[in-house]
């Protein structure tokens, strides 16, 4: 049985099955088959990482005795799971519908854009909420110079976090960066809660009423389900869970609203 592998006409793997040898190119240094057993069934399905598979027609050329077959593979970069990063060329002995590419993670969008618009939007609603709450309790309560230091450089260190995670999520891809800006967007929103004690702290004397501790809690259950909706979303792309870390960003920026009503009327 002789194998041959073309891309857009470019011989780049061949195998001879008499002597058993192998030649591949440079470009496609990682293309083996997919089980090299089935070789004799007719399936000479080809994999390829997927940092060297490039979109194109892929022709696969099989010669066995006196029998001969051609088929060819569009690959198109779609989204897939990252936990099968790998490119899967079939040239099966079946039909043309049969022999399908799939490419798991490719440079399309980690998020779909409404997804990661919910995201930010609730991130900073909070965010927004929560420092009015601070200019609201330093307007009507006297605060030592030491808290107004402390509380600017929380609120500093959530802006910066939260602009610095969105532009990283925002660009297509499946990369480091995106999910490290995910994680700039959930992680540090753990600042609000100390954050908001403190501001109900100041407002009711360090006594808080049951109702203050029902909004820190709201708050605090906010940021555990955005936490899990992070760990959910970080390991797949696509990502299955993108709505738990927005419902939990959203509790999130309603508790901050609740609680910015809250000490507006006191």
């Amino acid at each position: 049985m002789f194998v041959k592998w073309k891309f857009n006409g470019t011989e780049f793997f061949a195998f001879d099955g008499f002597s058993k040898k192998l030649r591949r190119s440079d470009k496609f240094s990682s293309a083996n088959f997919t089980s090299e057993k089935d070789l004799p069934k007719g399936i000479a399905s080809l994999s390829i990482l997927a940092a060297q598979a490039l979109p194109g027609n892929y022709t696969c050329e099989v010669t066995e005795s006196n029998r001969e077959g051609e088929i060819v593979v569009e690959l198109k970069i779609s989204v897939g799971n990252e936990s099968d990063c790998r490119d899967r060329l079939p040239c099966p002995s079946g039909t043309e519908s049969d022999c399908r590419d799939r490419l798991p993670c490719p440079s399309g969008s980690w998020f779909p854009s409404v997804e990661s618009v919910f995201i930010i939007l609730f991130l900073f609603l909070a965010i927004i909420f929560s420092l009015a709450q601070l200019c609201v309790v330093a307007s009507k309560f006297e605060i030592g110079l030491g808290k107004k230091v402390g509380l600017i450089i929380t609120g500093s260190i959530i802006i910066i976090a939260g602009v610095v995670g969105a532009i990283l999520l925002v660009p297509d891809g499946y990369t480091p960066k995106n999910r490290a800006g995910l994680g700039l967007l959930v992680v540090p929103a753990v600042i609000f809660l100390p954050l908001q004690y403190l501001l109900l702290g100041i407002v009711f004397e360090n006594h808080l009423s049951p109702s203050a501790v029902v909004l820190v809690a709201l708050k605090s259950l906010g940021y555990i389900i955005a936490v899990v909706g992070f760990a959910l979303c970080v390991s797949a792309c696509p990502p299955a869970q993108g709505s738990v870390v927005i419902a939990g960003l959203a509790i999130m920026a309603f508790a901050a609203l609740i609680s910015l009503a809250y000490v507006c009327i006191e």
